[in-house]
């Protein structure tokens, strides 16, 4: 059985790797340029968010990936009411066997009034996310999958390539019974939108991991946290938001620029941040 701290990264027994956000705020131009300037200053980690209705995450994941030789790719998060999992499971098990061990693929129940408006919003969107995930962790393994959930429906569904090596399956959790889900079906959790504290991190982690017990868990887990900094931040003021988070068990930060207002940075600023961001990561490896 997994102890209450199994598979979780802490301050005194491992580094916690820091990322870069490309927000969907930015125009898909930009991508090229960011991604080339984030692995050229020896960032970890290149962040994708994809977000109704601006720009998807597997897309412009499947070009940094060919653009870049060393960074791996995060994606934040692929809502799963919006695609049928076998599609999911596909594109997946493609770019991890094209890139392997770069790509880091998240899933959720999305937005649900986004999911309203794409007209996909499901009456349970827990019971979804538990079938959907329990669904593509068997296709990525390379299992074939008869099920009639009550979302998900697949028949006899086996990848023809399932990846050699698979990516960590992030789950997107913010409550108790999603946060469950992560723990017990996943490889790690993407927490909140931001502004969650380091206690609330703490408690999230032992929701998650005590549903990880419950299943005798004991393989690594993964703690991502969004950083949302000023685009005009300093190293200083951005390694003072990280280090409580790392400190409460986070294992990767994805730091993201934020505007006057608070949003996601538009803006061509975006990318004087990335000099930043690598001076942060030094301080941490």
């Amino acid at each position: 059985m997994a102890t209450e701290n199994s598979g979780a990264a802490t301050s005194e027994t491992n580094t916690v790797a820091i990322g870069f956000v490309f927000p969907p705020s930015q125009p898909p131009e930009r991508l090229r340029d960011a991604a080339l300037a984030v692995e050229a200053a020896g960032i970890d980690e290149f962040w994708l968010w994809e977000d109704c209705f601006a720009e998807s995450g597997l897309a412009p994941a499947a070009a940094v990936l060919a653009w870049t030789e060393r960074i791996r790719v995060g994606i934040s998060l692929i809502p799963v009411p919006l695609r049928n999992v076998a599609l999911t499971a596909m594109e997946i098990a493609t770019l991890a066997r094209l890139f392997p061990d770069r790509l880091l693929p998240g899933i959720g129940h999305g937005i649900l009034e986004w999911m309203g408006q794409a007209g996909v919003r499901a009456k349970s969107p827990i019971t979804l996310l538990r079938e959907y995930s329990t669904a593509l962790r068997a296709l990525l393994d390379g299992e074939t999958v008869t099920t009639q959930g009550r979302y998900v429906q697949l028949d006899d569904v086996r990848l023809a390539y399932p990846p050699a090596l698979v990516p960590p399956l992030l789950i997107g959790a913010t409550k108790p019974r999603t946060l469950a889900i992560a723990g017990e079906l996943g490889d790690g959790v993407l927490l909140g939108g931001g502004n969650e504290t380091p206690d609330g991190v703490r408690e999230s982690l032992r929701l998650a991991l005590q549903a990880r017990d419950a299943r005798g868990l004991d393989r690594p887990f993964e703690v991502v946290m969004p950083a949302m900094v000023p685009v005009d931040a300093s190293a200083d003021e951005i390694e003072a938001t990280v280090r409580p988070y790392a400190a409460a068990g986070v294992t990767r930060v994805t730091v993201c620029g934020i505007d006057a207002d608070g949003a996601p940075d538009g803006s061509d600023r975006l990318l004087h941040l990335v000099d930043v961001v690598a001076e942060v990561r030094s301080r941490f490896a």
